[in-house]
């Protein structure tokens, strides 16, 4: 079990708070950015949207390719995993664009593997591809488009010249040079049946949104039943979105949850939420209560004393799941927490095993 976290280019995780005291600035996410390098964490997820999808969509969010940028060059270790959506980008410049990131990230300390990764979204949101010009074509059509995308990328990144022919994507004789020493995993999450067939064949790796620990052994299970039959191989990493509060007691624990999921259902960022439910195939039914952080991030209910948190996190790593993608807030405070506190003891347990 690796350790992550979201960066928040939102200025925060929960729709039912305003000022979270995590600016989206610069100027926070490096503090955050750097912190977590000396901290251990291995992988941030830098989300890419357009528009505030978590305060509403006045309010300020940053931009993620430049953002992951700066992020690896102030950091010597962490690696980033960059959301993409195929409908605002074209391929063949992302392939340019992740060779000369991955050049910037280099190798991360002890690891030979590309400090660059990428996040494959096939998109939810109407609304922000309309007002930025992008692309948004039918549920199932997205995931064709997204296996066209990938396609291109791994084509550019391993053949010269290359050529494809596809439905959304058609490339004459492109030269990449340089290419990234190591191609960067790629990564994707979706639920439908549709989604979960596209992945297993055009992702290495699967990110999922919180859920409890059957549900994930059960994705777990599934999607690598996919991939070998259609690649030979497994998955080589299961992430997983979760919200995390630590404190000395559970009924500390407790507090801080109720306080951070009393729901305002005029609070803006519940539109975004409605249309994320409406344009998406999900598994399990959502509450607003649920949505609160997002991302389904309370639903593995790491809340609790260290104790109880790494116990949790110890039965996630059981069910598969290799990389844990933590939010919380405010981030620079939480993430000092968890590494102190909880850390320790699930390194402990593993050194037991």
């Amino acid at each position: 079990m690796h350790f992550g976290y979201w960066t928040p280019v939102y200025g925060g995780f929960l729709r039912n708070i305003g000022d979270e005291g995590m600016p989206a600035t610069w100027d926070y996410i490096k503090r955050v950015s750097t912190l977590a390098d000396r901290l251990g964490y291995h992988t941030t997820l830098v989300p890419e949207l357009y528009l505030n999808d978590r305060k509403g969509i006045d309010a300020p969010s940053l931009e993620a390719w430049s953002l992951s940028t700066a992020i690896l060059a102030v950091t010597e270790r962490l690696r980033v995993m960059t959301a993409v959506r195929p409908g605002f980008h074209l391929p063949t410049v992302i392939a340019k664009t992740s060779a000369t990131i991955s050049d910037i990230g280099g190798a991360g300390a002890g690891d030979p593997g590309s400090r660059f990764a990428l996040n494959l979204v096939a998109a939810w949101w109407a609304e922000e591809a309309k007002q930025y010009g992008g692309t948004f074509a039918s549920h199932d059509d997205r995931y064709v488009q997204a296996r066209e995308f990938v396609d291109v990328l791994k084509g550019l990144w391993s053949e010269t010249p290359f050529d494809y022919s596809g439905s959304y994507y058609d490339v004459d004789g492109a030269i990449l040079s340089p290419k990234p020493a190591t191609a960067p995993v790629i990564f994707a999450g979706g639920e439908s049946e549709s989604g979960r067939e596209a992945i297993a064949g055009f992702a290495d790796a699967y990110v999922l949104h919180g859920g409890t620990v059957d549900e994930a052994r059960e994705k777990v299970t599934d999607l690598n039943e996919r991939r070998l039959r259609v690649t030979g191989a497994p998955f080589r990493e299961f992430g997983m979105a979760a919200y995390v509060i630590v404190r000395d007691t559970e009924a500390e624990a407790q507090r801080e949850l109720e306080r951070i999921t009393t729901v305002d259902a005029a609070s803006p960022g519940y539109a975004s939420f409605e249309e994320f439910r409406a344009n998406s195939r999900l598994d399990v039914e959502l509450s607003k209560r649920e949505y609160s952080v997002g991302t389904r991030g309370l639903r593995p209910n790491l809340v609790g004393t260290p104790e109880q948190v790494a116990e949790r996190i110890r039965n996630y790593q059981d069910a598969g799941i290799t990389l844990l993608l933590i939010q919380s807030s405010p981030l620079d405070e939480e993430l000092e927490r968890i590494a102190s506190d909880v850390f320790p003891l699930v390194e402990r347990e593993r050194a037991l095993l």
